[in-house]
């Protein structure tokens, strides 16, 4: 199974790898520091899931999800964000996300990402 990580932190993409190795060692991580080399490498890779921070220079986490959507209406898309605006979190849900959930990577955050990852249906 490939996941998509998105975020323009080296440590977040660092925290994350070493994640889904641990839990899910059958897995592929691929990064991305960028959302329009995220849209690249999703068209080329398909992943079965993109992790995705919201707060990046040039283009927005809110406009790859718009991006893979209309390229990919099936894409499960996880927004992980220290932005904690309801407005953000229902624009986000409103434009086909799997789920928000909230950064910092705590216990319980990293329960529900694994969880949402191995019970959603993925191709």
């Amino acid at each position: 199974m490939k996941i998509l990580v998105v975020d323009d932190s080296l440590f977040s993409q660092k925290m994350l790898i070493r994640l889904f190795n641990q839990y899910l060692p059958e897995s592929e991580v691929i990064v991305a520091s960028q959302a329009l080399e995220a849209f690249e490498l999703y068209k080329k890779e398909q992943p079965a899931f993109v992790i995705t921070d919201l707060l990046m220079p040039e283009v927005s986490g809110q406009e790859l999800i718009r991006l893979i959507m209309d390229y990919d209406s099936h894409a499960n898309i996880i927004v992980i964000s220290a932005d904690i605006q309801k407005s953000t979190r229902a624009e986000v849900m409103a434009s086909g996300a799997l789920a928000f959930l909230n950064k910092p990577l705590t216990d319980e955050v990293t329960g529900e990402l694994l969880t949402l990852i191995k019970e959603t249906p993925h191709a």
